[in-house]
C-alpha cells in the first residue's frame, strides 16, 4: 500500500509539474498568433514556425493572440543567416501610439560583430535598455545554422533574460506589465537579403508557481524605476545617494547649507533651474556632505535644449575658487546646440566626456533625444582606473595618476591646480550651469 501511494504522489508531481508548461505553438499551424507591422512572411515548417524576409516592408511581428504578466517562457531560436532579429515580450500595439506601432521588450537576436544577442531592447519606445556591454563577460557570437535556447523571465518589475542557460540581462523596469509575446522578423536594407529565414520552436510558457533562477549578484542590474534600489542592488551594496524628496545629504558648494534658491525638488526630480546659463551664478553648485574615493555612482538626468551641467567628483572645495568648484567632470551638454562642444580640443566637451581633458568615444546606441531621460555611470576602482558610462555604453576609461593623465592636465584648464584630481577623497558634485537639467536616481556603491 505504502509503494502505491508512493508511486501514485509519484505520478501526480510530475503530472502537475508538466502542466505548468503551457505550448505556444501547436506545431501545426499559426493557430493562437496574428502578424502585425510588416509584410514579412510567416510559416509552418517541420514543427517549426519560419519568418523569412521581404524587401521593402518595415519590421514584421507574429504576436500572439493573448496577453501575459508575469511568466517564464522558453523557445529555441536558429538563423540561417546573418541578420537581426528578436523576441517580443510584454508588448503592445494600440492605436494611440505610432498609429498601432508594436512597442516594448525585446530580446535581441544580434549574429553582428558587436555580440548583443540576449540583451534587452525597448522597440519603438526608449531603445538599449541591457546592452551586452554591461554583462560583457557573457557575450557570445550568436551563429547562423546552430539552435540556441532563449529564456525570459517575468516577475514583477524583475525582467530577465538567459541564453543557453547562461544569464545575459536584467532590468528592472515598471514601464509595461503586461503585453503580448512576438517574433520579429527585421526589416532588410536591400533586396539581395530577401528570403533569409529565422526559425523558432519549443515555444512554452509558465504562469502560475514560477521559480526564477537565482540573482547573479555579479551582473550589473539597470534599474529604470526612479529613485529605487532594487534587492539585487541591496545585495550588491547600493544606497540612494539623494532620497528622491528632501535635500538631505547635500549642501551647497563652499556653503554649510542647500542653496536657498536655483534648485527644487518636485514628483521625485532634483531640478538645476534655468538661469543666465552662467556657471554657478544662481543657486550655485550642490555637493554630497559625505566624501568618496573608490565607487561606482549610478544618475539618471535629463538635458533641456541647449543646457550644460556637469557631475563632478573628488571635489575638495579646496581651491576656494570662484565659479564651479573644481573636480573630474563628466560633462552634460546638448552638443548639438550648446557652443561648449566645440571648444576645448578633439571633442572633450562633448556628452559623457571627461571635460577638458578625454572625449567620449561615439557609439550611436548611447544616445538619447533632447528631453528624454538618460543613465550615467562613473566608476572609479581601488587602483585609480576611472570609466565614464552613457546609458549603459562605456565612452571614457582612464587611470589618474599616469604619466598620460598629468600630460592630459597640464594641457587643459587646470593646469595651474596643484594635483588636480589627485585626491584620497572627494565630494560628489551636481553643476548649477545656468541652464534647467533634471536629476534623479543618484546611486552609490562603494568599493575596497
Amino acid at each position: 500500500m505504502k509503494i502505491l501511494f508512493l508511486i501514485l504522489s509519484i505520478s501526480i508531481s510530475i503530472s502537475l509539474s508538466a502542466q505548468q508548461w503551457q505550448s505556444l505553438f501547436n506545431g501545426k499551424d499559426l493557430t493562437g498568433w496574428k502578424q502585425l507591422g510588416g509584410a514579412a512572411k510567416y510559416e509552418v515548417r517541420n514543427g517549426e514556425i519560419v519568418g523569412i524576409t521581404v524587401a521593402n516592408t518595415p519590421n514584421s511581428f507574429l504576436v500572439t493572440e493573448k496577453d501575459y504578466g508575469d511568466f517564464i517562457f522558453e523557445a529555441d531560436v536558429q538563423l540561417d543567416s546573418a541578420f537581426n532579429s528578436g523576441i517580443q515580450f510584454r508588448s503592445e500595439s494600440v492605436a494611440s501610439y505610432l498609429n498601432g506601432r508594436v512597442h516594448g521588450y525585446q530580446m535581441e537576436i544580434d549574429p553582428s560583430a558587436r555580440n548583443w544577442s540576449g540583451g534587452i531592447y525597448d522597440e519603438s519606445r526608449r531603445g538599449w535598455l541591457y546592452p551586452m556591454e554591461l554583462n560583457a563577460k557573457n557575450k557570445f557570437s550568436f551563429k547562423t545554422g546552430q539552435w540556441y535556447h532563449y529564456r525570459i523571465e517575468c516577475i514583477g518589475n524583475s525582467l530577465k533574460t538567459f541564453v543557453n542557460g547562461k544569464a545575459m540581462a536584467h532590468v528592472y523596469d515598471n514601464t509595461t506589465a503586461k503585453g503580448f509575446f512576438a517574433l520579429q522578423v527585421h526589416t532588410i536594407g536591400n533586396a539581395a537579403e530577401a528570403g533569409r529565414s529565422i526559425r523558432w520552436k519549443n515555444i512554452r510558457i509558465q504562469t502560475t508557481n514560477l521559480k526564477p533562477a537565482p540573482d547573479d549578484v555579479t551582473m550589473t542590474v539597470a534599474n529604470f524605476i526612479p529613485n529605487n534600489i532594487s534587492p539585487v542592488e541591496a545585495k550588491q551594496g547600493f544606497t540612494l545617494l539623494w532620497d528622491g524628496a528632501t535635500t538631505n545629504g547635500w549642501r551647497g558648494a563652499y556653503k554649510d547649507h542647500f542653496p536657498e534658491k536655483g534648485w527644487e525638488i518636485k514628483d521625485g526630480v532634483l531640478h538645476v533651474l534655468a538661469s543666465s546659463g552662467a556657471e554657478s551664478q544662481n543657486g550655485g553648485d550642490i555637493v554630497t556632505t559625505g566624501t568618496y574615493g573608490a565607487f561606482i555612482l549610478d544618475f539618471e538626468f535629463k538635458i533641456t535644449d541647449s543646457a550644460n551641467s556637469g557631475v563632478k567628483y573628488f571635489v575638495t572645495e579646496s581651491e576656494q575658487n570662484k565659479g564651479s568648484a573644481i573636480g573630474l567632470e563628466y560633462q552634460i551638454l546638448d552638443d548639438a546646440k550648446h557652443p561648449d562642444a566645440k571648444l576645448g580640443s578633439i571633442g572633450n566637451r562633448t556628452l559623457s566626456s571627461l571635460y577638458d581633458l578625454i572625449p567620449r568615444i561615439k557609439h550611436p546606441n548611447a544616445y538619447r533625444e533632447i528631453g528624454e531621460w538618460n543613465k550615467g555611470r562613473i566608476v572609479v576602482y581601488p587602483d585609480n582606473r576611472i570609466e565614464h558610462w552613457l546609458n549603459g555604453i562605456k565612452t571614457v576609461e582612464y587611470q589618474r595618476g599616469t604619466q598620460y593623465y598629468y600630460a592630459l592636465v597640464a594641457r587643459s584648464k587646470y593646469e595651474h591646480w596643484p594635483n588636480f584630481g589627485m585626491a584620497d577623497k572627494g565630494h560628489i558634485l551636481l553643476q548649477d550651469h545656468g541652464n534647467h537639467v533634471m536629476f534623479r536616481s543618484i546611486k552609490i556603491k562603494t568599493l575596497n
